[in-house]
C-alpha cells in the first residue's frame, strides 16, 4: 500500500467516529499481509476480538518477556481459546531465568535498562516483523496513554512504511467497558510490563 502523509490524514477525519469493525475491514482490503500484536495487557481483548470478526486467520504476533503476571497467562490462554486465535508467539532468545542471574530487572535509571528492553521486547519483536513482513499492523494504542501516541491517530505510518491502525484510537476505558459487556468479554488488569515501569513510558516498539 502506498499512502502519503496527506493521505492519512484525510482518511483519518473520515474514519473518526466509524465502528472499529469497518475501519478493520477496510484495511484488510487495502493490505495483502495483515498482522495484529498484542501482550494481552488491560483492554486488550477489544481489538483482538474485533480483529478475529474480521479474519480468523490473521496472524496474531505475540511477543511474551517472560514476565508476565500469572493473571496475565491464564487471561491469554482463554482468549486463545475462546476467540480462537492465530497466535504466533516469539520469545527472547535468553531464558527469564539466566537473565535473572545475571542482569534481574535494571530500574530505567540504569545503563543496562535499554539492553534489557532490547533482548525481552524489541529483539523479539523485530524478529516477528522481519518473519511476517506486514503491510498492515493492527494495534490498540489508544489516545491519552503517551505523549507519543497523542501525536498518532486512528492511521499512522511506521518508519518501514507499515500501516498501522489503533481503530480505539479515540475511545475512553468506559466505552471500552461498554464494549466488552456487550460481547461478555473478559479483562484482566494485573498486568506487568518490565520495560516500562510506569504506565505513561513508552517501552520502543512505537517510537
Amino acid at each position: 500500500m502506498a499512502f502519503t502523509e496527506a493521505d492519512i490524514k484525510q482518511l483519518n477525519i473520515q474514519f473518526k467516529g466509524i465502528p472499529p469493525e469497518e475501519i478493520i475491514s477496510w484495511a484488510v482490503k487495502h493490505g495483502v499481509t495483515p498482522v495484529v500484536t498484542t501482550n494481552f495487557r488491560p483492554y486488550e481483548v477489544a481489538i483482538l476480538h474485533a480483529v478475529s470478526q474480521v479474519g480468523k486467520d490473521i496472524p496474531v504476533i505475540w511477543c511474551d518477556t517472560g514476565y508476565n503476571t500469572p493473571n496475565t497467562y491464564k487471561h491469554a490462554e482463554e482468549l486463545i481459546e475462546r476467540l480462537q486465535l492465530n497466535v504466533k508467539l516469539f520469545v527472547p532468545l535468553q531464558t527469564t531465568a539466566h537473565r535473572d542471574a545475571v542482569m534481574g530487572i535494571p530500574q530505567i535509571d540504569d545503563p543496562r535498562h535499554a539492553e534489557f528492553t532490547k533482548q525481552v521486547k524489541l529483539e523479539p519483536f523485530s524478529r516477528a516483523m522481519a518473519a511476517y513482513r506486514p503491510d498492515v499492523w493492527f494495534t490498540n494504542l489508544r489516545k491519552g496513554q503517551t505523549a507519543l501516541r497523542d501525536s498518532l491517530d486512528i492511521l499512522s505510518l511506521s518508519k518501514d512504511g507499515v500501516l498501522k491502525v489503533s481503530p480505539f484510537y479515540h475511545w475512553s476505558d468506559t466505552q471500552l467497558d461498554t464494549y466488552l459487556r456487550k460481547y461478555n468479554l473478559p479483562n484482566e488488569h494485573k498486568y506487568f510490563d518490565p520495560t516500562k515501569v510506569l504506565a505513561n513510558r513508552e517501552c520502543g516498539l512505537h517510537t
